[in-house]
């Protein structure tokens, strides 16, 4: 094998709370990430020279020291003495500064297809545990479908899997990085209150419950983001007033995605923000699905 295409999947959050500030710098965190349909593609082929090479629709991305996948590819490399160089062409489509994880699922992308290409096997065990090294997503990234995550992200459960759902994901020209998200946190001030309640939402997804998952679904970020942004609140309650049955900030932001049973009123509602009042403060709308299972 020469050459391995892959699909990187996009990730959401459908509950995310900060509980504390660790001693190293991380934060503390529990929540439940979801893969959903949006996706980057990334294709690596083999090279004759030992170079590490990367090529993007978006050409910022093809500097290296900027690259998480060189990244992931330079640790492969170096840590199993690979002879061979490697070209690896990364198809942006997951928004940046979104918090939907498009440069860790990337990363992920690098690792597992690494791994075949060159007969690493690794276990999914083995591939978390040195993605942990690259980035606290990109574990979850290896794994996808439905998680709870805690700890900086790393500590992983799998969940049952999301029922049916279609989902709207509204990116607004501005993006937020996840430094700035967690400067405007302030963890004395939360509240009960301000928190998701986590076990719920889990009890809901065993029991199926769209409805009761999407009503429930709470991203403490939003409390201090949603202050600095105010459209992230407007776009929240549009989605609910086109009927989403609930919506929520994903990550640090800046997408804010909801939840519709039925897809005539998704799609009625991607067009509102396509064309309406909206228009000019959106950058991208996707519509999308929850992926159920591992990748």
């Amino acid at each position: 094998m020469d050459n391995i295409s892959l699909k990187a999947y996009a990730k959401v959050n459908l509950s995310l709370d900060i509980l504390a500030r660790r001693d190293d710098g991380y934060h503390e965190l529990c929540m439940i990430m979801q893969s959903v349909g949006v996706y980057d593609k990334v294709n690596l082929t083999k090279l004759r020279h030992k170079d590490i090479e990367i090529s993007s629709n978006i050409k910022g991305l093809c500097i290296p020291e900027n690259n998480i996948v060189y990244k992931a590819a330079k640790l492969l490399y170096e840590r199993f003495d690979i002879k061979e160089g490697l070209h690896i062409n990364l198809y942006k489509y997951i928004p940046m500064g979104a918090g939907m994880a498009g440069g860790s699922t990337d990363a992920a992308a690098v690792l597992r297809g690494m791994n075949e290409l060159y007969n690493l096997r690794l276990s999914k065990e083995e591939l978390m545990k040195i993605g942990l090294e690259i980035g606290a997503d990109v574990p979850f990234c290896i794994c996808g479908g439905t998680m709870l995550a805690k700890g900086i992200g790393e500590e992983l459960s799998e969940l049952k899997a999301m029922p049916d759902a279609h989902l709207l994901l509204i990116k607004p020209y501005f993006s937020i990085s996840t430094k700035e998200a967690y400067s405007l946190v302030d963890l004395s001030k939360l509240t009960d209150k301000d928190r998701p309640d986590t076990g719920k939402i889990i009890s809901y997804i065993e029991e199926g419950n769209l409805k009761k998952i999407a009503e429930n679904m709470k991203n403490v970020f939003e409390l201090y983001i949603g202050k600095k942004y105010p459209l992230i609140e407007k776009i929240k309650q549009e989605l609910i007033r086109q009927g989403a049955l609930g919506a929520v900030m994903t990550g640090s932001g800046s997408v804010v995605f909801g939840v519709f049973e039925n897809s005539v009123l998704a799609k009625k509602c991607y067009e509102t923000f396509k064309q309406g009042e909206f228009r000019a403060e959106i950058k991208e709308v996707y519509i999308s699905e929850f992926i159920k299972g591992g990748l």
